[in-house]
């Protein structure tokens, strides 16, 4: 598990009056399996909890464990990012060979591991994510969206354990969101995700969603725990999904509508044409 214990940080000094505080007293758990979506607004922490999930940042108060062994560790730093896989924004800050192929054998081989070896887990990588036509192709030739599948697969040629993926729906064309977000939905089976987003939308998949605003978890809960606040989301500032927000307007008005909060238009519809 991914585990933050009370975590602390801040850019500069703490006692320079310009430091700014990022993450105040964070504490969550992240299990294998698990599919998390952690929302927020620009500015209220998200990437700097990204980066603190395999090390990139270490908390300046409180720690963060992956399967027991502390990111502040150095001697077990390299087995930390190898288990916690990171995929940002931009694909383009990832992508660095000159063929698809050879950008995601990059991990493998920087382990150390056999040639047959490599090319087991390149071919792997690549089929799961839908790339496999396009391994000899050069990545900027590429879509948003295969780009950011090209720098997922170089992340699951590594085998992690968990996928941390920062805003990286955040660039994509609406096709392009919709495959990456199928691509989770599959991946969820294997490896621990938290997508970390500004989209409402999105957090409607996950088994937990999680808000932070001002470098705090203000909320926590299944979706529809969560969107259950109704318009209180505003005041951190996102917006409800839209088929929360007209369901809650119909609930409102026929109180005895649902039994639970419809998440989906499925949902929805099923509960309108049952009801009587």
């Amino acid at each position: 598990m991914i585990c933050f214990e009370d975590v602390h940080f801040w850019y500069g000094e703490k006692e320079d009056p310009r430091a700014v505080a990022a993450l105040r007293g964070v504490s969550f758990v992240l299990q294998e399996g698990e599919f998390v979506v952690l929302l927020g607004r620009n500015g209220s922490g998200k990437s700097t909890l990204a980066k603190h999930c395999n090390g990139l940042l270490v908390p300046k108060k409180g720690r963060v464990c992956v399967d027991g062994m502390d990111t502040r560790d150095e001697s077990v730093l390299w087995e930390i990012r190898r288990r916690v896989g990171l995929v940002f924004q931009n694909p383009d800050n990832q992508l660095i060979a000159t063929t698809v192929e050879e950008d995601v054998a990059f991990g493998p081989e920087n382990l150390g591991l056999p040639p047959s070896e490599i090319r087991k887990r390149v071919d792997e990588a690549l089929e799961r994510v839908g790339m496999s036509e396009y391994r000899k192709r050069e990545p900027h030739t590429l879509s948003g969206g295969q780009k950011q599948r090209v720098a997922i697969a170089g992340v699951l040629a590594m085998h992690p354990k968990y996928l941390v993926l920062d805003e990286a729906t955040a660039m994509l064309d609406p096709e392009g969101r919709d495959e990456l977000l199928r691509l989770l939905r599959e991946l969820r089976k294997d490896v621990g995700i938290l997508h970390i987003t500004h989209n409402v939308e999105e957090a409607l998949l996950a088994d937990r969603v999680m808000v932070i605003d001002n470098g705090e978890i203000v909320a926590e809960g299944s979706p529809r725990e969560v969107f259950l606040v109704g318009k209180d989301v505003e005041k951190w500032g996102l917006e409800l999904p839209q088929i929360v927000e007209v369901a809650l307007l119909l609930w409102k008005d026929y109180p005895d509508l649902f039994s639970v909060l419809p998440l989906s238009p499925d949902e929805l519809v099923d509960a309108l044409c049952s009801y009587s």
